[in-house]
């Protein structure tokens, strides 16, 4: 643990100018509650400091999109409204400088760690806005997350991405607001299937048991897209008019957003004969099933608890399609 007032890193980065908008290199130093930054003389760092930043009440936006030209920028705002811009030599470097400025504006200030899982407990996906949604996105060939070969540890993996540049795209296609936001929705994506962690880095945080903490947003956690596992979940449905959207919830959790939905403008419902189950799900399910197809043509299979209630469920999700 770092004594007040140690160094918790330190190293150089390009910081634009408060008064002419220039870019100069300076020589950072973070502390527990203040990020201190030098000229440069003769290539050394000089003997007291040029500024300051205090970090009691700062917000940190990484990555912060505001100059296109320079997407290694990390912004701070104080608490005062000042904003500084601080560009790192590389996308490694800048995320090590955001996590370790993010911990030293939150230390000792269990309020704000607390605050940061109320964000993850409470966030919503927009209902116009499944899941599915935002997988499809981002196989997109023109506006998606390309997939190439990682290392990690000596193994080469395939078709992989890492966790930063998920929440880096899941931030820039707005989809979320905030990086907690991203990581939030990337351990939804992860929970039901349409993404899944490779390598050791990104398995290990897994197994710590904390959905809020499973999804990694660092450059040294690898994820491949997954494939919908065809077997049977117990899930809370609660079918929404406007817009025409049928969202599930998972009944173990307590938190109260969906796991998943999708829009019923343009899909077909159907009842199913006991011998409707498709083939390669898994599972012996009997009777009262009904299907949905959306109008991406994905598949749907649902099973109401009695005859009735299939009935029932049918005739108030076909006036919304």
């Amino acid at each position: 643990m770092e004594q007040e007032g140690g160094v918790l890193k330190e190293g150089f980065l390009v910081k634009r100018g408060h008064i002419v908008h220039n870019w100069k290199v300076r020589w950072f130093v973070l502390r527990q509650n203040t990020l201190l930054y030098y000229k440069l003389e003769g290539g050394r760092k000089g003997a007291s400091p040029k500024g300051q930043i205090l970090l009691d009440g700062c917000n940190i936006t990484c990555p912060c999109l505001e100059y296109e030209n320079r997407p290694l920028l990390i912004k701070l705002r104080t608490r005062t409204s000042t904003d500084y811009f601080l560009e790192a030599c590389s996308r490694e470097e800048r995320d090590a400088w955001a996590f370790e400025i993010t911990g030293a504006i939150h230390a000792g200030q269990p309020g704000k760690v607390q605050q940061l899982h109320i964000t993850k407990n409470s966030f919503q996906l927009p209902s116009h806005i499944s899941l599915h949604d935002i997988i499809e996105k981002m196989h997109d060939s023109s506006y998606g997350i390309r997939p190439s070969p990682n290392m990690e540890q000596g193994s080469t993996y395939k078709k992989t991405f890492i966790g930063s540049s998920l929440v880096d795209w899941l931030i820039s296609s707005h989809f979320a607001a905030s990086r907690i936001e991203a990581v939030t929705l990337s351990s939804m994506l992860m929970e039901e299937n349409f993404l899944k962690p490779i390598g050791n880095r990104s398995t290990g945080a897994i197994r710590s048991g904390d959905l809020a903490e499973q999804f990694l947003d660092d450059s040294t956690a690898l994820y491949i897209f997954g494939h919908k596992r065809k077997n049977w979940k117990v899930r809370r449905f609660v079918l929404r008019s406007d817009p025409a959207f049928l969202h599930y919830y998972n009944p173990s959790k307590e938190e109260n957003r969906p796991v998943g939905g999708f829009s019923l403008r343009g899909s077909l419902v159907s009842a199913l004969e006991d011998n409707g189950v498709p083939t390669g799900v898994k599972g012996n399910v009997q009777g009262n099933l009904f299907k949905v197809i959306t109008k991406d043509d994905v598949h749907y299979y649902i099973q109401a608890s009695s005859k009735a209630e299939r009935v029932e469920w049918i005739e108030a999700i076909k006036p919304l399609t």
